[in-house]
């Protein structure tokens, strides 16, 4: 399963790179969080973003978790910082963004399947998350926690002049080319730019992250002590195709597992077949034997008199409903 995040070792510090959807696939902060606390404690972090968001209870963590690293953080917003990656971006204590990058915030939304009080539970959840998220955005910009909460309402997309101008960012750097591969269909205004270089899922602005190879988690060496090992430029071609391929592929096998357990009545098991990479015919087994052992049974409401009906399973019910009437 290719994660969404690589963590480097360097000579003059750290580089952690976001480059996906945060949380993509099943795959969670923890072992983000377990990589971070591992580093010298005043170690100092180059963060660079390329991210539609994700996951925010994950950003949440990764967030307060930056925030307690006592080396210097600065993040670089390589092409886009949505949703939940604009507010790990929050965390830098220098925010850097080309001219032509874009760095959006929104409300947190979720789905959820339930009765009125499920939904209701859900809904006050989101309002405890949005309050959480008002305070980092508040934080870096001085903004006031209502004109915070206007600029989420409205889902607001701010170019690096209009994202230092709100006090976002500290820094403007030269432009780069933007290339999000990225699905920005659920955003409602997503800038013409973003939607442009989605649709042509070019390579990411900033240096790709390179998972292949590494014995341990997503931790790799300072490339620059090992140049005897890396790869020629077509060997780099050919790993960029490869890592498109699996993510179009893991994105694939995600929503067919969605679907499935929704057309099975059981959209709660989705996440844990994603966590534990099930294939899709196992998927298909485990709904089916679920669905077998959710079968109510049929019995009188009450005591009738004479002899008692054999109980029925749904399935013969309506079995015979249809030879009867067929």
């Amino acid at each position: 399963m290719k994660s969404w995040y690589t963590i480097r070792a360097r000579t003059s510090g750290t580089e952690v790179l976001i480059y996906d959807e945060i949380g993509a696939y099943g795959v969670t902060a923890k072992g983000f969080l377990a990589e971070l606390g591992a580093l010298p404690e005043d170690v100092a972090i180059d963060l660079r973003l390329n991210s539609p968001g994700g996951s925010v209870f994950d950003a949440v963590a990764i967030y307060n978790a930056l925030k307690r690293h006592a080396g210097d953080i600065t993040v670089w917003i390589d092409g886009i910082a949505a949703s939940a990656a604009s507010y790990i971006a929050m965390a830098g204590d220098i925010i850097v963004m080309p001219e032509n990058a874009f760095l959006m915030i929104h409300d947190p939304s979720g789905l959820v399947m339930g009765t009125a009080e499920d939904m209701r539970s859900t809904a006050e959840a989101l309002d405890k998350v949005k309050g959480s998220l008002i305070q980092g955005y508040a934080a870096k910009s001085g903004k006031t926690d209502e004109e915070i909460a206007a600029l989420m309402a409205a889902e607001t997309w701010l170019d690096a002049k209009d994202a230092q101008d709100l006090g976002f960012i500290d820094r403007i750097a030269e432009p780069v080319k933007l290339a999000a591969s990225f699905d920005v269909a659920r955003f409602r205004n997503a800038p013409p730019e973003v939607v442009e270089a989605a649709s042509e899922a070019d390579e990411p602005a900033g240096p790709e992250p390179q998972s292949e190879g590494v014995a341990d988690a997503n931790t790799q060496p300072d490339p620059e002590q090992s140049v005897a090992d890396a790869p020629s430029q077509d060997a780099g071609d050919v790993t960029m195709v490869d890592a498109t391929a699996v993510r179009a592929e893991a994105i694939a096998h995600a929503r067919a597992v969605i679907d499935l357990c929704r057309l099975a009545g059981q959209p709660q098991m989705a996440g844990r077949f994603l966590e534990e990479d099930v294939g899709l015919d196992e998927v298909r087994n485990r709904l089916l034997a679920a669905k077998a052992e959710a079968t109510p049974d049929i019995t009188a409401a009450h005591a009738q008199p004479g002899r008692a009906a054999a109980t029925q399973s749904w399935g013969d019910v309506i079995a015979r409903t249809f030879k009867t009437k067929g």
